[in-house]
């Protein structure tokens, strides 16, 4: 039994991820619109920080379909002075960056060993695996930008369902204990909403 209005805040990754938007059509403007369709006639309320919309105009040129998003989505930002999160989650986030940085550490300098004595012609292949282990142990599985904390804010403070594909944004969710729905079934769980109000 669905609840009369289900609230979701949108990530990025739910228009802009090729094996998402791929369900609904080739083209990610096709795509958009149909999502857009759907999500309009499920009778949910659907938000996005303004940020990330403004992260998304930037990747997808949405044109003429930007009165019909700002329609059916709601574009809205976190009340950050007024939000309260718990320490703990401040305690682990710090905690996490630090191991981070010090694994970023450990691997630059296993990588200027790697590089002493080598020709010229090397060195751009060791500072390119540089570049690739530094980022990964850096960035993935976490928060790395305005617009993720701003996701994960907003879907805290309207006790919504939070949909993104993005690693770090889902594992900082679930230890506020977010809601969260794989972006991998939205386009169903949207056609069976869509389905039950018509059946209503």
């Amino acid at each position: 039994m669905y609840r009369k209005s289900l609230t979701f805040v949108l990530d990025t990754s739910v228009f802009t991820n090729p094996q998402l938007y791929k369900k609904f059509s080739e083209n990610i403007l096709d795509a958009t619109e149909d999502l857009l369709y759907l999500m309009e006639h499920s009778q949910a309320e659907f938000y996005m920080p303004v940020s990330v919309y403004e992260e998304l105009q930037k990747m997808v040129k949405l044109g003429k379909l930007i009165p019909k998003f700002e329609l059916v989505i709601r574009l809205r930002n976190p009340r950050r002075y007024n939000l309260l999160i718990p320490a703990e989650f401040l305690y682990e986030f710090i905690s996490d960056l630090r191991g981070r940085v010090n694994k970023g550490l450990r691997i630059a300098e296993e990588h200027v060993r790697n590089a002493q004595g080598k020709q010229k012609e090397v060195l751009g292949e060791v500072i390119r695996s540089l570049r690739e282990k530094y980022r990964e142990a850096l960035r993935q599985g976490i928060l790395d930008s305005k617009e993720d904390v701003e996701v994960l804010l907003l879907a805290y403070e309207l006790d919504a369902i939070l949909v993104s594909a993005d690693e770090g944004i889902r594992n900082w969710a679930k230890k506020l204990g977010i809601k969260l729905i794989s972006p991998d079934y939205f386009k169903e769980l949207l056609e069976e909403l869509s389905q039950k109000m018509r059946l209503a």
